[in-house]
């Protein structure tokens, strides 16, 4: 049984690092971007208003209530 919960922990752990990995990989050519307040404002208003729109988007095909 010990065996069995040790394998079964060790899904979530590899998740997790698979997970980072890949956006490790992600953040890594934006890091740069960064380093200029101007092209860092820009971007993070691109990725707040990407995330708004997806939202919209995905609540409009599903069906539910706009609720912010």
């Amino acid at each position: 049984m010990q065996d069995f919960l040790r394998n079964v922990w060790r899904y979530p752990q590899f998740l997790f690092l698979i997970s980072a990995g890949v956006l490790s990989m992600l953040l890594k050519p934006v890091a740069p971007l960064l380093k200029n307040p101007v092209q860092a404002v820009a971007l993070i208003t691109a990725v707040i208003s990407s995330s708004i729109g997806l939202v919209l988007i995905l609540e409009a095909m599903l069906g539910r209530p706009v609720q912010f």
